[in-house]
């Protein structure tokens, strides 16, 4: 179905370009799922007697094959997807998987530049083209025609659960075996992360913004380096899902795990040369700060609407920001955004991770006069952070101490570090909502947080 598609194409192609006696050249734009290839003044896409030809070397590269070239014998070879393509200048014939395939015409070596038939190229790389005869552009898009549920039936397929990005880093929660293989590319600047024998979690599904074709995206802000990421399922056989972190520069990476080959992973976006060191390394302390609900998931409504998702995420996002600046502490988030991510994720990231420590941010609900702070704990690893946490909350939030808890809930039950979950305040009492949506409060509750987290953990 893919190569009938790039037939259709290649015939309306073929008709659209003028056929001239020799060649004829044009100076055509080339996008690539959207984004203008920033291509050399040099490069043209041509014409040679009705076969339009195009420069393999800026598409191949844009799209993340490998391309090689053996002067010796005049060979290009292209890897990428699990087919090898080898093509000499001069030769009609080329070598695809070891096997002889005819081109409509030999590569030409160009000034500096090999060209290649746009008819072969298309059918061996799998990609979908269409011409704009009136704008002289190529539009090269990856396939978006995907099996909706890859791998029906193949139980060893590892799953993707969840995808965010926070503190310059992409952390992807997995369950099963994983290898991820990477890839920078530039024109436009971009990392790619392939996750083979991969697909999407059903959880990460249904909470996702995910299209028909399992195409999504999320916005990422306050990281000028990073536009967006994308996510979909590149391929079917085998499933392969494929992260793609789009930059405004180019960024040196470091990939974190994951270890022993199975679990969550992370790559973290250098701002150095010097590779990333992985979170929690060096003798560093490392802590996972947990923004309760979000999403589709408000938590509780205020006694003025107010959404307790908005106040978890704004007070983790000050705890992270001061955790930044301990030089013996590392934070990773659970979510930086307005995203969902299932109960068993967080607790799996921050197991994954091997944290020091979890702390999972919530605000509570009662009756109108109930008002109060209070903190649970669910083992009794997690007994002696609680304390020391909610000594310093309630000195903070200035409201009735309810004292440290036993609770048995999901994510202080299922993390393997010390874990505790904060009800800071109420949010149906008006007084105390007011306090937890007041920034000076906030603030105070984010330094209160940090030194806890200093006193338990016995840095400086």
């Amino acid at each position: 179905m893919k190569k009938f598609g790039f037939l259709l194409f290649l015939f309306v192609f073929m008709v659209a370009f003028p056929k001239g006696a020799d060649a004829s050249s044009y100076s055509a734009k080339i996008y690539l799922d959207g984004t203008e290839l920033n291509l050399s003044s040099k490069v043209k896409v041509e014409n040679i007697k009705g076969t339009v030809m195009v420069p393999i070397r800026v598409i191949s590269e844009n799209l993340g094959y490998s391309v090689g070239w053996k002067k010796s014998t005049q060979t290009v070879t292209v890897k990428g997807n699990g087919t090898t393509v080898e093509m000499v200048i001069g030769d009609k014939t080329a070598k695809v998987n070891g096997q002889r395939a005819e081109m409509t015409r030999a590569p030409i070596l160009r000034g500096g530049t090999t060209i290649v038939p746009i008819r072969f190229v298309s059918e061996q790389m799998g990609l979908n083209v269409k011409w704009d005869n009136q704008k002289k552009a190529v539009y090269l898009t990856t396939p978006t025609t995907v099996n909706p549920n890859p791998g029906e039936g193949n139980d060893n397929l590892s799953t993707v659960d969840g995808i965010s990005f926070s503190e310059n880093r992409l952390t992807v929660a997995a369950t099963g075996t994983v290898k991820p293989e990477l890839m920078k590319l530039s024109s436009p600047h971009r990392i790619v992360v392939d996750i083979p024998n991969a697909k999407f979690s059903e959880s990460f599904r249904k909470n996702n913004d995910l299209n028909a074709s399992l195409n999504g995206e999320l916005s990422v802000t306050g990281h000028p380096d990073v536009k967006k990421v994308r996510y979909s399922i590149f391929k079917n056989n085998p499933s392969t899902v494929r992260i793609v972190i789009d930059l405004s520069k180019a960024k040196n990476y470091t990939l974190h795990g994951p270890k022993n080959g199975t679990g969550s992973f992370s790559v973290e976006l250098n701002t150095s040369t010097e590779p990333a060191p992985a979170p929690g390394a060096g003798g560093k302390k490392l802590v996972v700060i947990d923004a309760g609900h979000g999403g589709r998931d408000p938590g509780t409504i205020g006694a003025t609407k107010k959404k307790e998702k908005d106040f978890t995420l704004a007070l983790a996002l000050k705890v992270e920001k001061l955790l930044k600046k301990e030089k013996n502490i590392d934070v990773v988030m659970t979510r930086s955004d307005d995203t969902f991510i299932e109960l068993k994720d967080r607790a799996k990231l921050a197991n994954d991770l091997k944290a020091d420590a979890f702390v999972s941010i919530h605000a509570n609900s009662g009756p109108s006069s109930a008002s109060g702070t209070e903190t649970y704990w669910q083992r009794e690893s997690s007994e002696e952070l609680a304390k020391v946490l909610h000594k310093h909350m309630v000195e903070a939030m200035g409201i009735r101490d309810r004292g440290v808890k036993y609770g048995n809930f999901h994510v202080i039950r299922e993390t393997k570090m010390p874990a505790v979950l904060l009800e800071v305040g109420f949010m149906s009492n008006k007084s105390d909502e007011s306090k937890l949506f007041n920034p000076t409060v906030q603030n105070k509750l984010a330094e209160a947080i940090v030194d806890g987290l200093k006193e338990y953990l016995k840095v400086k």
